[in-house]
């Protein structure tokens, strides 16, 4: 049987709109940043396929999508665009990836970082201990030894995970009107 070119051409396309999916798929389900490796590892494909899927992906959402792939520091990721936050921050509220009691701890620390743990148990109480643990690991909050405490800030995800573009003053002109 005689394979044409136009078969060859056809399968390669349909191959390449398959990987388009994995690709997709990946940062869809993972909603953080990714790194290469982490790409590599989760499609099964090289890094220059990888790169040309994502530039195609981020052609796709340009044109009529609140999707967008962001990249950062050799980093991608799927998110909402920025003028649809307000969509996801309604969403939030509903039923809430965290306690209101977290949110409450986060809140402080959002607004005090860098702050000392011993200060936040003292105004959260013991319950504090394990919102920290949380958001320590999710990457959300920085823990660092000092003296018998630590001190907690906020970390590059914390800003990643809130979709917050100012690393100066993460609660906007909501947090000045507070001070």
């Amino acid at each position: 049987m005689d394979v044409s070119s136009k078969t060859i051409s056809e399968i390669d396309e349909s191959k390449e709109k398959e990987n388009l999916k994995k690709i997709e798929a990946v940062f869809f389900v993972s909603g953080r940043f990714l790194s290469m490796q982490e790409l590599i590892s989760l499609t099964d494909l090289n890094p220059l396929i990888i790169k040309e899927l994502i530039e195609k992906l981020k052609e796709k959402y340009e044109e009529d999508s609140a999707i967008e792939i962001i990249v950062k520091n050799n980093l991608w990721k799927m998110d909402v665009r920025q003028e649809y936050s307000y969509i996801i921050n309604k969403l939030a509220t509903g039923s809430a990836e965290f306690s209101k009691a977290e949110q409450e701890t986060l809140g402080i620390i959002a607004y005090k970082h860098p702050i000392k743990q011993s200060v936040i148990i003292k105004i959260r109480g013991n319950k504090a201990y394990d919102h920290i643990k949380k958001f320590v690991e999710l990457n959300l909050l920085r823990k660092k030894k000092i003296g018998h405490t630590h001190e907690l800030s906020l970390s590059d995800d914390f800003y990643d995970y809130f979709n917050i573009n100012d690393y100066e003053n993460p609660l906007g002109k909501v947090g000045e009107s507070i001070k």
